[in-house]
């Protein structure tokens, strides 16, 4: 008796499976019965920011274009993208991708271009204040509050540069982001050389600060920023105490012959995820990705290029300033709340800074 009701509770248990799947396909075959095997797919145009799911914000395309700008390198290049926050040329860019602000330019989409003087600077939030130079007649951005937005709220951006339009839903809650440094992208061998004058490298990753300054493995670090090192440990103490997107000057040997370079740092968080490969099946990550007091996160699909320009509701109100291209699929914004204010009193200050004073 014993191994009979095992076995009966055995049996049971395969015939209860399958009246469930049973009855499961029952309850599905009116589905199944009413598929149309002819119909296709979506076609792409009309998946994810396809032209008819764009033709819905048709209208706001124009607002979103004319209250942004393009920021350029001196050969033309698209390096980010600025958000107009005076009518008298005063603008918003990511800080981080402008460390030599006087060597770009600023183009408009009414056709107009000019030189860019910078106001206020401000590691901290990674935005840079600046006036476009003889420039007056723009459309500035009308500022509404974020903290009021909920998740899977439709959100709308300016993107490619500044040219198009895409939408997209905040994808998490606000939240503070935590900074882990900066880096170049670089391994080093952990033995102190025999002479103790500097640390060879023994790792590049693609596409890194390093790579993109020319360093290369087997070059050894002399100095970093004007400050010797003789050991792992010290570089790493140089460089992250630094702020991504800071541009710091380090000298080396190669092959016994002295070299110097310029490496543009960027966040720590970006050389690993480069390291592992995430960087490059999302057409790129911000320079500066974290260490952020506040961010508006959501999904709009944009490119590193595409940062410093305005995200806004299906309403028209500006609710932040895009600052961080994270992954394929997160994007961090600065919510109008958190910089604002202090915007505004850069600007007050710098049109009307105070009368001089005669020495007594």
């Amino acid at each position: 008796m014993t191994n009979v009701r095992p076995a009966a509770c055995r049996a049971w248990g395969v015939l209860s499976i399958g009246f469930r799947h049973s009855a499961f396909l029952v309850l599905l075959s009116p589905l199944f019965l009413q598929a149309d095997p002819s119909r296709l797919p979506l076609p792409q145009e009309d998946r994810t920011n396809g032209k008819h799911t764009l033709s819905a914000v048709e209208k706001l395309k124009p607002l979103t274009i004319a209250c942004a700008a393009r920021i350029k390198s001196p050969l033309g290049r698209t390096l980010c993208t600025a958000t107009i926050v005076g009518e008298d040329g005063y603008v918003l860019i990511k800080a981080s991708e402008v460390p030599e602000l006087q060597k770009t330019r600023i183009n408009f989409s009414d056709g107009r271009s000019a030189d860019l003087r910078e106001v206020h600077r401000d590691t901290r939030l990674d935005l840079v204040l600046a006036q476009a130079v003889g420039i007056t007649g723009l459309r500035a951005v009308s500022f509404g509050g974020a903290h009021s937005l909920g998740l899977g709220q439709w959100l709308c951006s300016v993107a490619e540069s500044g040219q198009e339009t895409r939408i997209g839903i905040v994808s998490a809650k606000f939240r503070r982001i935590p900074g882990e440094g900066a880096a170049m992208g670089i391994r080093m061998d952990a033995k102190t050389s025999k002479d103790g004058k500097g640390v060879r490298i023994v790792g590049i990753a693609s596409e890194s600060p390093a790579e993109a300054a020319g360093l290369q493995e087997d070059d050894v670090l002399i100095t970093i920023a004007g400050e010797k090192v003789a050991a792992l440990d010290r570089v790493y103490d140089i460089v992250k105490r630094r702020q991504p997107g800071e541009i710091i000057d380090i000298h080396y040997l190669r092959k016994n012959k002295e070299e110097s370079c310029r490496v543009r740092l960027a966040s720590r968080t970006k050389v690993l995820n480069n390291w592992e490969g995430e960087d490059f099946a999302n057409g790129g990550i911000s320079l500066r990705n974290d260490n952020f007091p506040e961010v508006l996160q959501h999904d709009i699909p944009l490119l590193p290029a595409d940062m410093g320009g305005p995200v806004a509701t299906l309403e028209g109100k500006v609710v932040g300033i895009n600052i961080a291209r994270v992954d394929r699929v997160t994007t961090f914004a600065l919510p109008v709340e958190a910089f604002w204010t202090e915007v505004q009193q850069w600007i007050k200050a710098d049109r009307h800074p105070p009368k001089a004073v005669v020495a007594q």
